[in-house]
């Protein structure tokens, strides 16, 4: 039974864009013993807002939503609020740098979203203990960065990932165009040079369904509406080969 450490219930806070999978953690989260959710957000702008008035125990992040992704909220979370301590991000992305960038934003767990119901109370149990709570496959692949010399630091992120006009002056040129995260201009790129999902999924080693994810997130960023759309987009950015 997850409880906080005043033995009151742990309170939580969703933030994810898609409908059928916010409903799905929320009536989820409302079956667990000890689990109170205070409340439920659309995006990561709303869910920041929604953390500084309710001051939940646990956010539940995904990291790619619309206006604000969960790694900048996470960041603006961290910075505004201290007292709020944990932040476990939710994701359907299996890349490393969605993975380091939530981490480095302050995230203290990292769930995929295939987690059930006793992974997501004994995340949430941890967390409020002052644990960190990471999936194994993410603790692997943490390990092999680290053994392989990568440079976890990463680069800044733009303080325009929110989406407000004029918060970019602090981004630098070797970030993507277009708002994009490193992997999203990477699939882009590969669309742009006529590869298909499996194609890019077998070149950049993700999975299909990874691949298919980063796609629509970019049909949706874009505004574009078909890949015919998003290969015009990628040489107006000049990320064609």
């Amino acid at each position: 039974m997850a409880a906080s450490g005043e033995g009151r219930p742990v309170r939580v806070l969703v933030a994810d864009d898609q409908r059928v999978v916010r409903d799905g953690l929320l009536l989820l989260l409302s079956l667990l013993p000890g689990i109170e959710v205070v409340g439920a957000a659309v995006d990561g702008e709303a869910a920041v807002s929604q953390a500084l008035s309710l001051a939940p125990d646990v956010v539940l992040m995904d990291l790619h939503m619309p206006v604000c992704d969960g790694v900048e909220a996470t960041r603006r979370l961290a910075a505004a609020r201290p007292s709020i301590p944990v932040v476990v991000v939710l994701t359907s992305y299996d890349d490393d740098d969605s993975v380091f960038a939530a981490l480095r934003a302050g995230a203290r767990g990292f769930l995929t979203k295939d987690a059930g119901a006793a992974d997501i109370l004994r995340a949430l149990s941890d967390v409020c203990a002052g644990a960190a709570q990471l999936d194994p496959s993410i603790q692997r692949r943490l390990v092999d960065a680290i053994a392989r010399g990568d440079d976890l630091a990463g680069p800044a992120r733009p303080k325009g990932a929110c989406g407000h006009a004029g918060d970019t002056p602090g981004a630098t040129a070797s970030l993507p165009p277009g708002g994009l995260t490193r992997r999203e201009a990477e699939v882009l790129s590969e669309i742009a040079a006529g590869l298909s999902n499996a194609e890019i999924a077998a070149k950049l080693v993700v999975s299909d369904t990874t691949v298919k994810t980063h796609v629509n997130h970019l049909l949706a960023k874009t505004g574009m509406r078909d890949r015919a759309q998003l290969v015009a987009y990628a040489f107006r950015l000049g990320l064609a080969r």
